[in-house]
């Protein structure tokens, strides 16, 4: 296959692109010319075997190697390291520093192991192009010897320990990309029955838990007239502090009709026995990112979280009906115990807040 294109550096003479005798760098030169290509400056920053090419091939391949451990360190932090919530300063608190910082120094190795190659080990090149439109088959060919010579010029070949730190690097990353995704779907968050439990929990002894406001004391149903609302808590020790930060819940006394609207609602879903008379007590904590769900609009019946203006219908299981939130307020089962105040019969059955488990 030969042409002769007039009017270019070089076009007077005719390039056999089957020629054994050129090399892949005589194809590109050639192509570069017929694509109206000025190569303006090429030349080689190292010289193929030199001390300085072997010195700058382990230096990015300590950074690819470093991506490597970093992103295994990663994965195995990911899967091993204790990560359920304790009180206290536990290894849990160092489980998301980790993760931060391995995936940090895996990602900086990448950007300084990339960079390195391209500034110190690939040739430079300056070219200038006039654009055109068309293509041909002999364009197509030069096309792809040129990419050829591309991977050529990465030196993979010649200097096997890039590829074998790049492959060692990379692989790491990738199972680093795919970890959240499928660990999400094989490690189910609520082992040990951990995010089920708040202060609301009965105590030893199978004695309930009193509601009581801010300050401890504890709450009669003619503290709350129809229509009207207050934020409960755990009357335990530490109960309104942030300890217990997921124990929050809005003790509302709905009118008459209301209520009996919500009772049939709880029924439907077997809570016959959540509330007492017509009060009903839902969880403050929004399930869309844990703001507290605190505005409530008696004559709509409606919850609003400020945050992110979700609503929840507390009439309907406190389900929501507007906005970012997919799942329903945790209700908290209550009665009124012998002295007239009102107690927990037993912990929210649901999760409480964010639960992307569960989340549709």
């Amino acid at each position: 296959m030969t042409t002769t294109h007039p009017g270019h550096a070089g076009g007077d003479q005719p390039v056999d692109l089957d020629d054994p005798d050129l090399s892949r760098f005589d194809i590109v030169r050639a192509g570069a010319r017929e694509d109206d290509i000025q190569i303006v400056h090429y030349e080689p920053q190292v010289v193929p075997g030199s001390k300085a090419e072997r010195r700058l091939s382990r230096t990015v391949a300590l950074f690819f190697l470093l991506t490597g451990v970093s992103a295994t360190a990663f994965l195995a932090i990911y899967i091993w390291w204790p990560w359920e919530y304790e009180l206290g300063y536990g290894g849990d608190k160092w489980y998301t520093p980790l993760l931060g910082v391995t995936l940090g120094i895996s990602l900086l190795g990448i950007g300084f192991g990339v960079l390195t190659w391209g500034k110190k080990l690939l040739p430079k090149e300056v070219s200038v192009q006039d654009r055109h439109e068309g293509v041909n088959e002999r364009d197509r060919k030069i096309t792809g010897q040129t990419m050829l010579y591309m991977a050529d010029e990465l030196g993979v070949k010649r200097r096997p320990l890039l590829g074998v730190s790049l492959l060692a690097g990379l692989a790491p990353v990738g199972a680093v990309a795919a970890a959240p995704l499928v660990g999400g779907l094989i490690s189910q968050p609520h082992k040990n029955n951990q995010m089920f439990t708040t202060g609301f929990a009965p105590m030893e002894g199978g004695q309930q838990v009193r509601l009581v406001r801010e300050d401890g004391r504890p709450i009669r149903p003619a503290d709350i007239s129809a229509g009207g609302q207050i934020t409960v808590f755990p009357g335990i020790e530490h109960g309104v502090s942030n300890k217990y930060a997921d124990s929050p819940a809005l003790l509302i006394h709905l009118r008459d009709a209301d209520a009996q609207e919500a009772r049939e609602a709880n029924v439907r879903i077997g809570h016959d026995d959540f509330m007492w008379g017509n009060f009903a007590a839902y969880s403050k904590i929004c399930t869309h990112a844990g703001c507290p769900a605190s505005l409530y609009e008696q004559q709509t019946n409606r919850l609003l979280c400020p945050c992110h203006q979700s609503q929840f219908l507390i009439t309907d299981n406190a389900k929501p009906i507007f906005g970012p939130a997919s799942r329903r307020l945790p209700q908290l089962p209550i009665v009124v115990d012998d002295e007239g105040y009102f107690v927990a019969t037993s912990d929210y059955t649901e999760t409480v807040g964010p639960d992307f488990w569960e989340r549709p």
